[in-house]
């Protein structure tokens, strides 16, 4: 911690014990930052600090800080005002309370800071809070005053150190109205089972791994144009269409994530079995092989219906056929009888 620069100096106040420490932040930005320029030229965009009444610039020595009114006058608010408030957190981190872990909103979370025990006498009582606050597994909230105002402020143990989050005020965070969907929705049983899979299929991941690729990506642009090279192609994004139907697109990505694991393709079906409706005790005869055999039995009836009936379909024609050819032939015998009884009648009359 020797190298990292403090942004506050001050102390813990544990009930009558006090706790001298220093402050310093316990994260940094890796973001590449970009300057301004000129586009046509290359040349650097700067602001240049200007007093309005002089009309000159000014360097940061000169500039103070003031409070605007409500009728544009600016009142002066010099830092020998803000440290003589009235305030026991001007200068300590004073803990109110211990509560459960559980107890605060990640909504309310701000900035993240170190403690640091500050000097040698500071170590026995650091070291105690430290070991107390272990041993109850609770966070000591507190109030604490930086830069300008008063905060909330969650100290907890990391590793051996002692960390303080920041707390945003409970009115600072604002209520989730209007957020949610007004659509009434129903999810079915299937869809939450085939979500379920998708969340084991993914599994876990350990932080350490995850890194910041677009700030890689962006570092490759620069290093390439500094060489004067082409700066790499962007692939091109998947097309992904408008998804129509919910339990498709679960289902695909349940398969994709198996098989990005190396673990073969999903057996979706089984979930989609998991999840019918269940039925009355008793009454529970259609288990998974019950269902096999009522599908099979069901496809047997169905052939065996369908060959009656095309045996009948033949049965019909071929006795209708008999029929016609049985009256055709009943009618070539009359008119051939009546042809002879008509030949014989001649002869007869002759």
């Amino acid at each position: 911690m020797l190298h990292v620069r403090s942004i506050w100096n001050g102390a813990i106040s544990f009930g009558l014990v006090s706790i001298p420490i220093k402050v310093v932040n316990a994260t940094e930005s890796h973001a590449i930052s970009f300057r301004q320029i000129h586009a046509e030229d290359g040349g650097r965009i700067r602001y240049r600090k200007f007093c309005e009444l002089e009309d000159r610039e000014v360097t940061q020595s000169e500039i103070g800080k003031g409070y605007e009114d409500a009728d544009g006058t600016i009142i002066e608010i010099t830092d020998e005002d803000l440290a003589q408030l009235p305030l026991p957190t001007a200068k300590t981190i004073e803990i109110m309370a211990f509560v459960p872990a559980d107890r605060i909103d990640p909504l309310q979370m701000d900035a993240a800071y170190y403690l640091a025990a500050s000097g040698a006498p500071a170590a026995k009582p650091y070291t105690l809070l430290r070991e107390a606050l272990k041993r109850s597994n609770k966070v000591a909230i507190a109030k604490f005053a930086l830069r300008g105002r008063e905060r909330l402020g969650m100290l907890r143990v990391v590793g051996d150190a002692i960390a303080m989050h920041g707390l945003l005020w409970p009115d600072e965070v604002r209520a989730p109205e209007g957020v949610a969907p007004e659509t009434d929705v129903t999810v079915r049983d299937k869809e939450l089972d085939l979500a379920d899979a998708l969340m084991a299929t993914l599994g876990e991941v350990d932080l350490e791994d995850l890194h910041d690729e677009y700030r890689e990506a962006v570092e490759e642009v620069i290093a390439a144009k500094a060489a004067g090279e082409t700066p790499p192609e962007l692939p091109e994004p998947a097309t992904g269409g408008k998804v129509l139907d919910l339990m498709a697109a679960l289902e695909n990505s349940v398969r994709a994530a198996k098989e990005s694991r190396g673990e073969g393709p999903a057996e979706v079906t089984t979930l989609r079995r998991r999840s019918a409706p269940k039925e009355p005790q008793g009454k529970k005869s259609t288990s998974t092989a019950g269902r096999a055999a009522a599908k099979k039995t069901a496809k047997t009836t169905a052939k065996t219906t369908a060959k009656k009936s095309t045996t009948k379909k033949t049965s019909k024609s071929t006795a209708t056929a008999t029929k016609s050819t049985a009256k055709k032939t009943a009618a070539k015998k009359t008119t051939t009888a009546k042809t002879t009884a008509k030949a014989t009648a001649r002869k007869r009359t002759a």
